[in-house]
Parts: C-alpha cells; sequence; structure tokens
C-alpha cells in the first residue's frame, strides 16, 4: 500500500492553484484593477484581433469549397470536390485549436482522422460521412460573423477606453498640428465645444478608466463563446470521448484483473501451497516411523497439524481478499466492521443504507475501504478513525477519515493511484484531503446500481 495522502487530481474538487501546481501568488490589488494589465486580457485581444481576418478567410474558401462541390454534384468531380473542401475545413480546424490552445489556454483534443477501407474513393466516402468534418464546416461558416462582431466591440472598447484615459497626455497633439483646443465635443455655425479645460480632461480620463477595467471582462465574454464554438464544434464527439474512456478503462479493469490473478497465483504457491508440500512429506516421513518411533512420528503429526492450522488461516485470508463471505451474506456494515476490527487503531463505522448495491459496485467499496484502512494502520501515524458509508442520489458515498500526519501526496504514491484508476473504470471518483499534520479525509463516489 502506498505512504501517500494527498489532494486529488480530479478538477472539480481541487484547490485553486497556480501554475505548476503551486498555490496562487497573492496580490495586493483586486482583480478588476490588474485585469487591463494581465497577460490573459492581452491574449485574449490577441485572439479576438486574429479572428477576424482568420474568419474571414476560413469562411471564404469553405463557402467557395462546398458551394462549387455541392454544384457539380450533378457531375462526378463534385464529389471529390465537396470532399476536398471539407478536409480544408478540417485543416482549418486544427490551426483554430492550436490557437485556442496558446491563446485562451483551451487544450480540446483533436478527433479521430479519417480512415477509409482502402482507396481513394472509400476515404472521400468517409470524409463525407464523418460527422466531425461537417462539424467543422459549421464553425467556418458560423465564426466569421461572430469574429466580426467580436472584433468590433472588443476593439472599440479598448481604443476608445485607453484613448480617453490618457487623453491629458496627448490633448496637445490637438492645438500644436489640428489648430484646435483639443477634442471637440459638439459644434455648428455658431458653437462648438472642446473638451480643453483640466476639469473636462479629468472627467474624460475617468470616463476612460471606467472603460479601460470594463474592457477585459467584455473581451473575456466574446471569448467565452469561441471557447464553447472551439470545443463542441473542433474536438471529438461527445460518443467518441466517452468510446476513449471506456476503451482506458476496460484496459485498467483487464490490468487489475490479470493483477490480482497474479497476486493469488503468488499467494497460493508461496504460502498455501508450499505448506501443504511440506506438510504431505512430513505425513509420509511420520508414516514410515510409525513403527520404528511411534513418538518422535507423534511430534512430526502434531507439527503437521499446526502446519494444517497455518495453512487453512492463509487460505481463509486469501479467500477474504478475493470476495469475503460475509460481505455477500451480510453487506457492507458487518464486513467493513470487521475490517475495522483487524485495523491497528480504533475504528468507527457507520453504514446508512436503506437497501443494498449491486455486487460488483459493493465489492469495490469494500477494497477501497479496505485499503484505505490498511494505509491508516501502516502510515498515518492515527490514533482514530472513522468510515461513514451513505447514499446521496445516484452516488454510494465512501469517507474514511484519521487523525493521524497527513500532508502527502496522491501522485507520489501508487496505492492511492491505483485506486483512483479501479474507482475511474466504473465511473466513480477518489477525492484526498490532507493537509500537512493531519487530519486526512479520504472521499470515494461511486455510482449506485441496485
Amino acid at each position: 500500500m502506498a505512504t501517500a495522502y494527498g489532494p486529488d487530481t480530479r478538477d472539480r474538487y481541487r484547490p485553486a492553484t497556480g501554475s505548476g501546481g503551486r498555490p496562487p501568488a497573492k496580490h495586493f490589488l483586486p482583480s478588476a484593477l490588474r485585469a487591463p494589465l494581465e497577460a490573459r486580457t492581452w491574449r485574449e485581444l490577441a485572439y479576438v484581433i486574429l479572428s477576424l481576418p482568420i474568419g474571414v478567410v476560413t469562411f471564404s474558401l469553405a463557402v467557395t469549397m462546398v458551394s462549387l462541390g455541392l454544384g457539380m454534384l450533378i457531375t462526378f468531380l463534385g464529389i471529390p470536390i465537396l470532399a476536398a473542401g471539407l478536409v480544408m475545413c478540417r485543416g482549418f480546424g486544427a490551426v483554430e485549436r492550436g490557437r485556442a490552445r496558446g491563446l485562451l489556454r483551451l487544450d480540446v483534443a483533436d478527433p479521430a482522422p479519417v480512415r477509409g477501407r482502402g482507396g481513394l474513393m472509400s476515404w472521400v466516402g468517409a470524409v463525407l460521412k464523418s460527422g466531425v468534418s461537417w462539424r467543422h464546416l459549421l464553425y467556418a461558416v458560423l465564426h466569421m460573423p461572430w469574429a466580426t462582431f467580436a472584433f468590433t466591440v472588443a476593439v472599440t472598447f479598448w481604443a476608445y477606453g485607453w484613448a480617453a484615459f490618457t487623453y491629458p497626455l496627448w490633448r496637445w497633439v490637438f492645438p500644436a498640428y489640428a489648430g484646435v483646443d483639443g477634442i471637440q465635443l459638439y459644434g455648428d455655425a455658431t458653437h462648438q465645444v472642446y473638451l480643453d479645460s483640466p476639469f473636462e480632461m479629468a472627467v474624460t480620463s475617468a470616463l476612460g478608466l471606467a472603460l479601460v477595467l470594463v474592457t477585459p471582462w467584455i473581451i473575456r465574454g466574446l471569448v467565452s463563446v469561441d471557447r464553447l464554438m472551439v470545443a463542441g464544434l473542433l474536438g471529438p464527439s461527445r460518443l467518441a470521448t466517452r468510446v476513449s474512456e471506456l476503451e482506458s478503462d476496460r484496459g485498467v479493469v483487464v490490468d487489475t484483473a490479470a493483477a490480482d490473478l497474479r497476486r493469488i497465483e503468488r499467494d497460493l504457491h508461496d504460502g498455501a501451497q508450499a505448506r501443504l508440500v511440506a506438510l504431505a512429506m512430513d505425513l509420509g516421513l511420520a508414516k514410515e516411523k510409525l513403527t520404528d518411533d511411534p513418538e518422535a512420528a507423534a511430534r512430526m503429526v502434531d507439527e503437521a497439524h499446526g502446519e494444517v492450522k497455518v495453512a487453512l488461516q492463509e487460505l481463509r485470508d486469501l479467500a477474504r481478499g478475493i470476495h469475503p463471505a460475509v460481505l455477500t451474506d451480510r453487506g457492507l456494515d458487518a464486513a467493513l466492521s470487521a475490517i475495522a476490527s483487524r485495523c491497528t487503531v480504533p475504528v468507527t463505522v457507520t453504514v446508512d443504507l436503506e437497501s443494498r448495491p449491486a455486487q460488483a459496485i459493493e465489492g469495490i467499496a469494500y477494497f477501497t475501504v479496505s485499503e484505505l484502512l490498511q494505509n491508516v494502520s501502516k502510515h498515518a501515524r492515527a490514533t482514530r478513525a472513522t468510515v461513514d458509508v451513505w447514499r446521496a442520489a445516484d452516488r454510494l458515498m465512501l469517507q474514511v477519515t484519521d487523525n493521524g500526519r497527513g500532508g502527502a501526496d496522491v501522485a507520489t504514491g501508487s496505492g492511492l493511484a491505483g485506486l483512483t484508476e479501479r474507482l475511474d473504470a466504473v465511473d466513480g471518483i477518489l477525492v484526498v484531503d490532507s493537509p500537512a499534520g493531519g487530519p486526512t479525509t479520504v472521499t470515494a463516489e461511486l455510482p449506485w446500481r441496485g
């Protein structure tokens, strides 16, 4: 079992951290005042500015190629032209994913490549039947009008804000080169109003500062739409993502089952099997000495009797490690109480379940608590622990708490990492909260399957 406790890597439970996993830096200024000068704001502004020329080029080429292909479908040439247009859109999508990754820090996985069964026409057919290709085309069509709107709004607010905010610094340009006193606020045949007095310049600068402070949040709102479009249209489909997750989980389950079989085989070979072989040899020797030296034979039989007891205990422990009978017969409450009785520290077990989950989920819950209590016994240096089990909607919740030393990380230990992988295989979650000095709280979620 691993020696590590620590925060889980799941985002929804992860505490806020900065880059590299470090705690976020503390700032003296609130985020509203820092936002105009933050690197994030300038990266997002660059994204919005680049979106307009890229969107125009992408829209023009995509619409041209697809329209040409659809218009020529009456001939054989329309099919490959349409397929070429879709492939071009997929290429533009790769550029957009890279741009989003670099400027928006949005990491969208590449969709699966198009694979034909062999031959050019098979590949063309696969391109035309691919939903990913058509989603890339939809992105190319929708992104251009949105990029135009976002560019106009972001650049207008940014330019007017900074221009007004810095107006007192460059007002001298008007009398020096334009022959007027400042920005003309109003003018007709008889009256002209210029922003030239100290008070007017101060008011202009204050309004500009307000625009400067609000512009980053406007830009963030605009790029949030871009994030949705890139993630929703340029990434793999939900079905493909789910299939990939299930394939990965299947591999974890197969590897775990193979490791368990190797462990059982090793325990049988090195433990009970070795003792039974020795027992057979001792009984054979005792049989030979039975007539010549009855006392020695009796001693050997007595020793063999002790070996039988040890072998039976090892077989019981091995069977308990495969699937305990008490879990099958009496459920989690009794099975977890049996585990707690073998822990080296006092453990309080509370199970609040009106019914029993499916046997597979029940077994995973049992072995999860078993391994966590082994951690408490071996590494936590605790004096007490608690185990709580309850149902929350469609989830089975497990929580193991101890008052030990804490202060470790799940990434540094293979035991908790292995538990996380096992729970992932059934759409479960493992969350570890272990500050330095303790206490340590490990929470596991499993799907409830009755």
